[in-house]
């Protein structure tokens, strides 16, 4: 079997003309409210225990590094704000969006995969269902917002786990912790966290329904489709990250400078 060296980019073209199509369909009527409700219920109910297991040693872990390095440099009083810079404004869209990929991303790819080896997408097709309209685009906006809360819920948890250990393990004052808050860190940040948030739950989402409804091969296809969209999801999450960060810091100064 032959390999041909163009078929990366033609994946990679594909699934970009798929996310515009995606997005075009978000906006035409009728909306799938219904299912826009049903898949916020299921991606929340397959990702929030993992994420309330995960949010806590994750605060705690930044809390302990930030805090032995800022120690190092003898401005303990920065503790706080650098802890919640770390947590807010990279840890916890990052955490929030593998999460997401690994558990909500592989659900939905699984489902649409099995529809499609079940030949359900071409009988909505036949019928005059527009199968992005009807299937994707409600998976999609859930997953943006179930990933928005989840963000934010990850972002309070971290910052309080980081508290907590900063002062029992690393004999921080609390008053210290909680004051610096707004010595480095700021709103815009925040925002920033959660439109990150936004992003990487809508590729997830897109990845995961562009792998499911490209399936073939039998069960075995559709494992090998959830395998390859958890992987190309944590690619394109990193990248993501990196392009928003970048542009952020270019809009945005930090504070103080």
């Amino acid at each position: 079997m032959t390999v041909s060296a163009t078929a990366p980019l033609k994946h990679a073209g594909s699934l970009f003309a798929f996310a515009l199509d995606t997005a075009r369909a978000s906006v035409r009527r009728p909306f799938q409210l219904r299912e826009f409700l049903q898949q916020a219920w299921f991606v929340a109910s397959v990702t929030i225990i993992p994420t309330a297991l995960v949010a806590i040693p994750f605060g705690a872990v930044i809390a302990l590094q930030v805090g032995g390095l800022i120690k190092q440099f003898g401005a303990q009083a920065f503790t706080g704000s650098a802890a919640v810079l770390a947590v807010v404004r990279e840890a916890s869209p990052i955490a929030t969006a593998l999460l997401i990929a690994g558990a909500g991303g592989s659900a939905i790819c699984a489902d649409l995969g099995a529809r499609k080896i079940r030949e359900e997408l071409d009988a909505m097709m036949v019928l005059g269902i527009d199968p992005i309209q009807r299937l994707v685009v409600p998976r999609v906006l859930a997953t943006m917002l179930v990933a928005f809360f989840l963000n934010g819920f990850v972002s309070v948890v971290g910052v309080m786990g980081g508290y907590v250990f900063n002062v029992v393990l690393q004999d921080g004052t609390p008053g210290s912790y909680i004051a610096s808050f707004t010595a480095l860190a700021h709103l815009p940040d925040l925002w920033q966290g959660q439109a990150k948030a936004l992003v990487f739950g809508f590729i997830a989402a897109v990845v995961a329904s562009y792998k499911g409804m490209n399936a073939g091969g039998g069960p075995k296809g559709v494992g090998d489709a959830v395998n390859q969209s958890v992987v190309i999801t944590f690619m394109l999450l990193f990248v993501a990250n990196f392009a928003m960060t970048a542009i952020y810091f270019q809009l945005v100064p930090p504070k103080g400078a």
